[in-house]
Order: C-alpha cells, then structure tokens, then sequence
C-alpha cells in the first residue's frame, strides 16, 4: 500500500502540470478500492458466501486431521518416559506422514479455492469496469486509480493524458540526426479492462479514506 501512497501524488502533480502546460482545465484524477468494490456488491457477497459454504466443508476436514495430529504428539509428549523405542519411532513416522499429506491436503485445498476466486473477480470485474468506465466519463475523470495494492494501480485512464507520441515527437526533433525509418507505434491506450489477480479473502479492506 505504502507503493500506492507514493505512487497517487506522483500522478497528481504530472497531470496538472501537463494540463497547465497545454492550457486545458485541470486533471479530474479519481481513486477506487476495485477488491472491496467487487466484494461489496450485491453479486460479490452472494459469490463470497457461496465460496464459503462450498469449502467449509473442506475446512472441517482438514481442521480433523489437525487435531489428530497433535493427538498424535501429545500421544508422544506423554509417553516419553514409559513407551519403548519402537512405539516412539512408529509415531513419530506416522505424524511425519500426516503432516506431510495434511500440507499436501491443504495446498491444494488453497489452490483450488484461489482458481474458484479468480473466476468470481474475473467475471464481477469486467463487469465492474464497464461501470467505473462510464461514471468516469460521464463525470468528467481523468484517471481513476485503483488503491487495492495491485502491481497495476490504474484502473482507467483517459487518452488525454497520454504523451507518448508527444514524447517521441520531441526525442526526434531533438535528435534529427537519425538515419533509420521507422513508423511510430500507435500510443498505448489506458490499461484494458483486466480483473484483480490478487484474490483476496473476505472481509475486503476498508476503502481509502479521502485526503
């Protein structure tokens, strides 16, 4: 998060000294929580409960097979100075063995409830960008930037503030000297409508409170 808080003033202070130096009204630059944006709607929280239910199951399992471990070594603990040394290496082997199958149970247990949250944000978060797209516009925004602490905190972003091509502009100006021709790329337009890659676990983190 401390990347986010660095990374917003930053972008502030760029966009309105490029808005200032091109004479256009100064940059409209907007911040959402996408997680708990996602998780906060109506279809986030009936997918959130569903993901729990369909896993508690699992929970329970794996919480059992916990306990009889430390059964196991508490079994042990309290043997130490009247079991033989056959017992205490046959229970030493048999909670190794649990506890590597119980690690093995609850990697994949994990993994799958992941995969089964990347489809629920991959799903609510297109959708989601559709809208945050159209308030943005229709509200006049500049940028909005999502404060979920994602490697990629902008959600949205307006063509306008795209100096690309008035960079390469300047950079061959300045360098005439240039001998080879290339067609310039297109400018990269604001970031697709992707989703949160970061599943995050229920309850989301409270959005960022206005500066």
């Amino acid at each position: 998060m401390k990347k986010n808080q660095f990374m917003f003033p930053a972008l502030v202070l760029a966009a309105a000294t490029l808005a200032h130096a091109q004479g256009a009204p100064p940059a409209k630059i907007g911040i959402i929580h996408v997680q708990a944006a996602i998780l906060g709607t109506k279809d986030g929280k009936k997918a959130g409960d569903e993901l729990n239910g369909k896993f508690g199951q699992r929970k329970a399992e794996l919480d059992k097979k916990q306990a009889a471990i430390d059964q196991l070594k508490d079994q042990m603990q309290k043997g130490s100075a009247t079991l033989s040394d056959d017992a205490k290496q046959k229970l030493a082997r048999q909670i190794d063995s649990d506890t590597t199958r119980l690690k093995r149970d609850t990697e994949d247990a994990q993994a799958d409830m992941e995969t089964e949250e990347g489809k629920i944000f991959n799903e609510l978060g297109s959708k989601l960008y559709t809208v945050v797209e159209k308030y943005a516009k229709d509200n006049g925004f500049t940028m909005i930037i999502d404060v979920s602490g994602q490697q990629q905190p902008v959600w949205w972003a307006s063509d306008s503030i795209n100096i690309t091509n008035d960079v390469v502009a300047l950079y061959d100006k300045a360098n005439p000297g240039g001998t080879t021709t290339t067609t310039a790329a297109p400018a990269p337009k604001g970031p697709s409508p992707g989703t949160p890659t970061a599943p995050v676990r229920t309850p989301a983190p409270a959005a960022p409170k206005k500066q």
